[in-house]
């Protein structure tokens, strides 16, 4: 059954929703279904994701027992990413969570991970990558004596803490953090001089000023040291680049992913030969020390996003602007950054970032105090969440209002953001059958399929029992694979198994300097080595005797030598 046909099923079923309201106005709706997460039932302490159409039909819905911490993102194969709070949070403020789910069509979770610890406690949004993997938003707990030794002037919290802020990629199939990005590592300031961050601010946009704003106050849930307050991240896989909303300092910010992770924490690399420093930030250009009053124009802002590319208005960023330029009424502005043919961006000598005004606004009576979203739909519509007033609805390139809904009457249940999928998001159909056949004796293998059960002896059956060995610097047993990797595996005579799973289309591999072991996607790829490290005709094959490569096939496994640390793309091929 395909993902659409499963939708179409579904739409048969029109079950009695008695707390919604929804109006069609014109006929200029973009043809999609809708996704959210309210943060509350009326009364009640449970939780439910909803997936609607247009007819207010509830096509599916999932039960939670904790609550979200932001919105849930559908995947192709009509599973989704639910953010959620842990009962147990090791730091609290607005938008805490902990909890990442991945959850089936039919309720089955997938995986189930938790980035609750003494150093790291999520919080508010994820990013599902095209590689599988997940940009999570983390608090970064430091003492206030770090602090004081970045150059930090005051800590004004009971906590004597002070929680910066840290991006890490969470590979689901490993449980491991694949690449990591923190602001601690791009700050300046200007009070001490005998610290090596010391510097004229303004001259220093690429940087973040360690002494602006405060840290931390005395909110509902208790005392915190909350200071950046990031509550957004979204991906623009052309760019190799992500953007981030800060509520606290009323701006956005633009880094580079291109980097590895010794890079992400320096200045220099990446496709923008800028490290983990700040490509690009608008919103308040003072926090840098440039631009006038007027360029204040964020405020307390949400949902910051790329528009995709073959939408109108592609490469614009669009956001939810909750405080418009210091007022009490909310916005939807979308502005065109100024990106230049390297990627990077154009700012003048003295002069903050642009542009100086939006090139889209809407502004018709927004108002929300907490959250609120903004998503480009590909037929131009935009699609708004007004957070506070559990209010979704779709307004046109002039404006109009062509689809409006509400989830609840009477007492509103804020709703953080909600998305629209069109039809034809989930019209492939994912699960695919790979023949991966097999020498006698020995053989290296991969895993090319996204699976529930990755056990060696049930992936091949045919396999002799306990002769499944990966490589790191030298050789172990492995009883289950994990895509990337390569494994040795010895069979008594030649045949072929059978992999059934989720295709996976692109693989971020981690090579450490020497040899090793890999694997690529379900479909045949060649290595792209944006940090030159894989050492020019060492991909070796291996069936009977070893063969010089120059591609990856899928399900088979393959050497090859790096002369340092990184990472490595395989993406399947356009072909």
């Amino acid at each position: 059954m395909t993902i659409s046909t499963k939708i179409e099923k579904y739409k048969l079923r029109v079950i009695n929703f008695c707390t919604i309201l929804v109006t069609f106005l014109s006929a200029q709706i973009f043809d999609g279904v809708i996704l959210f997460t309210p943060m509350g039932e009326l009364g009640e302490e449970s939780f439910t994701t909803y997936l609607l159409d247009q007819n207010s039909n509830v096509l599916n819905s999932w039960p939670h027992e904790r609550g979200p911490a932001s919105m849930p993102y559908m995947l192709p194969d009509s599973s989704f990413i639910y953010p959620y709070r842990v009962e147990n949070p090791t730091m609290t403020s607005g938008g805490v969570g902990g909890g990442i789910r991945r959850i089936k069509w039919d309720g089955t979770i997938i995986w189930d991970y938790k980035i609750a610890d003494d150093t790291y406690q999520h919080h508010h949004d994820v990013e599902p990558l095209p590689c599988g993997n997940i940009l999570v938003i983390a608090w970064e707990r430091k003492t206030a004596a770090e602090a004081y030794e970045k150059g930090r002037v005051e800590i004004n919290n009971v906590l004597n803490e002070m929680w910066s802020c840290a991006i890490l990629e969470l590979n689901p199939f490993t449980g491991n953090i694949d690449w990591e990005w923190h602001l601690w590592d791009h700050l300046i300031q200007d009070v001490d001089s005998t610290l090596e961050n010391f510097g004229i601010i303004s001259d220093h946009p690429e940087l973040f000023d360690i002494n602006l704003g405060n840290v931390g106050n005395s909110g509902g849930d208790g005392p915190n040291a909350d200071w950046i307050h990031l509550n957004s991240v979204d991906y623009n896989p052309e760019l190799d680049q992500f953007v981030l909303s800060s509520r606290n300092h009323d701006e956005i910010f633009v880094f580079d992913h291109s980097t590895t992770v010794e890079e992400a924490a320096g200045h220099s690399g990446g496709n923008s030969g800028k490290g983990g420093d700040i490509l690009y930030r608008w919103g308040k250009p003072q926090n840098y020390g440039r631009g006038e009053d007027s360029y204040h124009i964020l405020g307390t802002q949400h949902g910051v996003n790329w528009v995709p590319v073959g939408y109108p208005g592609e490469g614009n960023i669009i956001i939810f602007n909750n405080r418009h330029q210091g007022g009490n009424t909310a916005t939807v502005i979308e502005i065109s950054p100024p990106i230049e043919t390297d990627n990077n961006y154009f700012i003048s000598e003295g002069d903050p970032f642009g542009p100086d005004t939006w090139a889209w606004i809407y502004d018709d009576d927004l108002v929300a105090r907490i959250q609120g979203g903004v998503f480009r739909l590909p037929n131009g519509n935009t699609l708004i969440t007004e957070a506070d007033s559990s209010h979704i609805f779709e307004v046109d390139p002039s404006g109009n209002t062509v689809w409006d809904y509400r989830y609840s009457e009477g007492v509103p249940i804020p709703i953080a953001r909600a998305q629209k999928y069109g039809y034809d998001y989930f019209e492939q159909n994912y699960e695919i059958s790979l023949t991966i056949e097999n020498d006698e004796k020995w053989n290296i293998v991969g895993l090319p399929v996204g699976i529930e059960n990755n056990d060696v002896n049930d992936l091949f059956p045919n396999a002799l029992s306990g002769t499944c060995y990966e490589y790191d610097e030298s050789y172990s047993l492995a009883y289950s694979l994990v895509p990337g990797n390569g494994y040795w595996l010895r069979f008594s005579e030649e045949g072929s198994n059978s992999l059934e799973g989720v295709p996976i289309d692109s693989l971020s591999v981690f090579l450490s300097e020497g040899w090793n072991l890999i694997s690529g996607p379900a479909y045949t790829c060649e290595i792209d080595d944006p940090n030159g490290i894989v050492i020019l005709g060492t991909l070796y094959g291996y069936s009977g005797q070893y063969f010089n490569a120059s591609e990856l096939q899928a399900g088979m496994g393959y050497w090859v030598r790096a002369n340092g640390d990184g990472y490595i793309v395989l993406k399947a091929r356009d072909d």
